[in-house]
């Protein structure tokens, strides 16, 4: 739940005031005596000492909260930035009061796609350059055997972001995405999980991991989610994730079927499961946003302030 903070007023503090009877002295005073009696009189009085005011207490900086933002599947960085600008804004004023700085990261997956590759779209014969488009990809599937190509480069871009950022303490994804973005989860999850002794995995697993310092994610968030696919994919669900993870499935949703985004959040064992009218989608409104933003500020205040307590 997302309290509010209400401010106090500052204290004023105003220097003490002298008995009324002596300001007449000095008026009566000043009429009878010369100019220089009256100076040397008044150097001559002891001065009353300054009155300090009262600092106020300084604030403690905000703390940065990195959150990786991927997208999806024929999306970019600046375009989804621009999708889910209401819900940053709405972040950033709501987790303020908590003294937390979300910053958000966008980075562009980098497989670029043709015009032939985006749905519903009928490219002029002749015109389909890909780099008349600014589609991408974090990975494509083979529809015969299903298995997920170019996934190296797409974890290699994923990783380089983390890199930059310093490491990052959440990740929120949407579709193609959220599939990323629970690889992510599941890689860097605690206890570790082992790369299968064949599984060609092992270089960009261990290089994402270094990139996020050895750290577990604080949190994961999923908008039409659903598990990898391919079979030798699988360890990264296996045991289920223990990272703390939210799931919005929309009811409308006709590209990602419900069952694949529950069936991903039953491979999660701590999960919370969001509910909204809307389709394929990430809903910026308020009314959706606020458990996300609860739940962030669950993970990275309540949470670490009952560790601290308890280790106390």
């Amino acid at each position: 739940m997302i309290r509010s903070c209400l401010l106090a007023k500052p204290n004023i503090c105003f220097g003490s005031r002298l008995p009324v009877s002596h300001f007449y002295i000095l008026r009566h005073k000043s009429t009878t005596m010369s100019a220089n009696e009256h100076h040397t009189e008044q150097a001559n009085r002891p001065q009353a000492a300054p009155q300090s005011r009262p600092q106020a207490a300084k604030k403690p900086a905000k703390k940065e909260i990195k959150i990786l933002m991927l997208h999806g599947y024929t999306q970019s960085g600046p375009l989804f930035h621009a999708k889910t600008r209401a819900l940053e804004k709405l972040m950033i004023k709501s987790l303020a009061p908590f003294n937390l700085q979300p910053t958000l990261i966008y980075p562009t997956a980098p497989n670029q796609l043709r015009s032939v590759d985006i749905p519903g779209c009928n490219p002029v014969a002749g015109q389909d350059d890909p780099r008349a488009t600014d589609s991408w990809s974090w990975f494509r599937m083979f529809d015969a055997t299903g298995a997920y190509r170019l996934l190296r480069e797409g974890m290699s871009r994923l990783t380089e972001a983390v890199r930059d950022a310093g490491g990052v303490d959440g990740v929120i994804g949407f579709s193609q995405g959220a599939v990323m973005a629970s690889m992510m989860t599941g890689v860097l999850d605690e206890p570790r999980r082992e790369v299968p002794g064949s599984d060609s995995a092992k270089q960009w697993v261990a290089e994402l991991r270094e990139a996020n310092g050895g750290r577990a994610l604080k949190f994961a968030v999923f908008y039409s989610g659903f598990a990898a696919k391919p079979p030798g994919l699988g360890w990264m669900y296996e045991p289920s994730i223990n990272t703390p993870t939210m799931h919005f499935i929309g009811s409308l949703d006709t590209v990602v079927d419900e069952k694949r985004s529950r069936d991903l959040a039953e491979k999660c064992v701590n999960s919370i499961v969001i509910e909204h009218p809307g389709g394929h989608h990430v809903p910026t409104g308020k009314e959706h946003a606020m458990p996300l933003i609860g739940f962030i500020k669950q993970k990275c205040v309540d949470d670490a302030a009952a560790a601290d307590a308890a280790a106390a």
